[in-house]
């Protein structure tokens, strides 16, 4: 296994000590033909952010390790595991970013100690704290991020990890891969992956394949930024709201009650359908009363995991960006009905559903970004509230040899962003909601909402 051995250095955030910095390369040199890995247009259209999935685990799953232990492990079985996933070793031009320089230069590696036990941890818990737990600076909108043996280079990593040692032996593991090679399925693969190859018997990564589309034609395209840089001054928070499978039948049924009483009935709406009509009733509801009461236009954007949709389905391991954006406005209070919202929903999903292959899903990528307008009109999706189902990955089924994580999460703030993750019981989905914290205060508190959750 070849590790690089950067240097040791103690800092602190908040009680968080980093221990050393390694870089892990694979385990075996890539060859020399995959040596550029080309993105597809939907890649280099993708939001120049990284996705962190975090997973802890208690210390009486890993209290038969030592510190040392676990870290050395989990870097040699990382090292194993970039011999599949060779495109996350190497480098991307931080200019311009059409392909990944696949140079086997490696994914950096903190290990690091928290002061707090978990218990403690979690009993003070706020989203925020994940942030520690995550290699620094590949949370979301860092888009400055380079390599610490790279200042003076202009490329960015493709991924990072990150294993915290908490005070009581219980442990987080942590990984972090940038939207452009990946969306968060790719990220959670990742993250799976990594945990078979680190519980096997051999130690290798015999057992994990990842599926890498490689025949992309490159495309010289110029990729606008779609989503803006944050904005300075606006404190936003990210909330945590379960919604229990006990309560699904109760949301639906009120669902199509409303609806039937504004005289648009729906039939057999999904969980899925009325929790994004829920969540976006209550943030838009949220939004208005903050703003004096006055509502303010905004949109609805979810998004589909396009995988299985083809006719020649690509495999869940398939690594890429492979979803569509479905979206549309909501221009006025009346809007918020469930039967306007879902019946959209279902409207936007129908036409999706149409699209039968990768080549002419890209294709019709392209032709709408030479459309007049297109790019400002993605610029303004800031405006709108974005809802990504990631529950039917089996997040609390990752595991490194130390059982089921106590806790599952993808890292960082986005703001009207709501992602939707299995619930930690697995009975459930959980949402992770952002808003501004002058709207949160507000929707974390509307009855409708608490009702179901």
């Amino acid at each position: 296994m070849m590790i690089s051995k950067l240097f040791t250095r103690y800092s602190r955030r908040q009680l968080h000590t980093i221990v050393s910095r390694d870089l892990i390369k694979p385990s075996s040199p890539t060859p020399s033909n995959r040596k550029t890995y080309n993105l597809s247009l939907l890649d280099q259209l993708s939001v120049n952010a990284y996705v962190p999935v975090v997973t802890i685990f208690p210390s009486s799953a890993t209290d038969h390790q030592s510190p040392d232990s676990k870290t050395t492990e989990l870097k040699h079985s990382l090292s194993q595991t970039l011999t599949k996933y060779y495109p996350f070793a190497g480098r991307m031009s931080r200019i311009g970013q059409t392909f990944v320089d696949c140079n086997d230069k490696g994914v950096e590696f903190i290990e690091a100690k928290n002061d707090s036990s978990l218990s403690d941890f979690l009993r003070h818990f706020d989203h925020k704290d994940l942030d520690q737990l995550c290699p620094d600076d590949l949370i979301w909108y860092n888009r400055n991020r380079r390599v610490k043996d790279d200042e003076n280079d202009m490329t960015s990593p493709v991924a990072g990890a990150q294993i915290t040692h908490f005070a009581c032996g219980a442990v987080a593991v942590a990984a972090s891969v940038t939207h452009k090679v990946g969306d968060a399925s790719s990220t959670f693969n990742f993250v799976n992956d990594w945990a078979t190859v680190t519980r096997s018997k051999n130690k290798d990564a015999s057992d994990i394949n990842p599926h890498f589309v490689t025949n992309y034609e490159p495309r010289n395209v110029k990729v606008p930024e779609i989503l803006p840089e944050r904005e300075e001054g606006i404190d936003c928070v990210t909330r945590s709201f379960v919604f229990p499978n006990s309560k699904k039948n109760d949301l639906k049924a009120m669902a199509m009650k409303m609806a039937t009483e504004f005289g648009q009935p729906i039939t057999n709406p999904t969980f899925a359908e009325c929790l994004t009509w829920l969540l976006h009733k209550c943030a838009t509801a949220a939004a208005t009363k903050a703003n004096s009461g006055i509502f303010e236009p905004s949109g609805l954007g979810t998004i589909m995991n396009m995988r299985s949709n083809f006719n020649e389905p690509l495999p869940d391991t398939a690594i890429g960006n492979f979803y569509q954006m479905m979206d549309f406005p909501t221009s006025n209070e009346s809007e918020m009905t469930p039967n306007a919202i879902i019946g959209e929903l279902r409207k936007k999903k129908t036409e999706v559903r149409r699209i039968k292959s990768l080549e002419s899903m890209l294709g019709m990528i392209a032709e709408a970004y030479s459309e007049a307008g297109m790019v400002e009109r993605l610029k303004q999706l800031d405006q709108y509230y974005v809802y990504s189902f990631l529950n039917r990955f089996p997040a609390y089924g990752i595991d490194f040899g130390w059982g089921s994580p106590v806790k599952v999460s993808v890292a960082g703030t986005n703001k009207r962003v709501t992602l939707f993750l299995a619930s930690p019981d697995e009975d459930g989905i959980e949402a992770l909601v952002c808003l501004e914290r002058r709207e949160m205060e507000i929707f974390q508190n509307d009855p409708m909402l608490l009702a179901f959750c």
